[in-house]
């Protein structure tokens, strides 16, 4: 993604694994403009591209102890920028899929209104699930469900192991289910999408 060296990215990286906040600036200048036509080409959009190298560099901040273990800092960049644009496009998708469904269904007495109303109350408890869930679910929930990574990525990210992954995510959706079958919710159509 780089078209250039960056003369001691690794001491840069063990400055701003300690908090540097400078080194972290000129880091950020290098590969920022790489980084943002990569993702403008994956998600072919500007503000997605911008939203997408923000979203990195903040990860890469608030992710910074874990930078001393970084073999190649330009292909992890690489990798984060691709999947987090293509994760945006997949989030757009079913946002896009929703809507269609929700307009498709709507007839002269505006149903539409009230899926519209059943989506938000449905995206409503889900979150609240979402936040009641112990942390570790929820992390492993968001970063397979939400962010769409793989188990093995998930537990590389989380150093535990997939079989602890896959553990999480299968109490985490049993609690959501359990869930909404006591909210009596009748939306499988709408929940089908939140927790496929």
């Amino acid at each position: 993604m780089r078209n250039r060296e960056l003369l001691d990215e690794s001491v840069l990286l063990a400055r701003i694994a300690i908090g540097d906040e400078h080194a972290f600036r000129k880091v950020f200048e290098h590969y920022q403009a790489n980084m943002y036509t990569f993702a403008q080409k994956i998600t072919r959009s500007n503000s997605d591209a911008e939203e997408v190298v923000q979203d990195i560099f903040m990860k890469v901040w608030f992710d910074r102890n874990h930078l001393l273990s970084v073999e190649n800092f330009g292909a992890y960049l690489n990798r984060l920028v691709r999947n987090h644009a293509l994760n945006l496009l997949r989030h757009a998708a079913v946002v896009t899929k929703a809507k269609a469904a929700i307009e498709l269904s709507s007839s002269d007495n505006d149903l539409g209104t009230q899926q519209a109303l059943d989506y938000k109350e449905t995206k409503e408890l889900l979150d609240n699930v979402l936040n009641r869930l112990p942390e570790q679910q929820r992390r492993v929930y968001a970063l397979c469900h939400l962010e769409g990574l793989k188990y093995d990525e998930v537990a590389a990210q989380l150093n535990i192991s997939s079989d602890t992954v896959h553990y999480h995510m299968k109490l985490a959706l049993a609690t959501i289910r359990k869930h909404f079958k006591q909210h009596a919710l009748a939306y499988p159509a709408l929940l089908m999408l939140f927790l496929k």
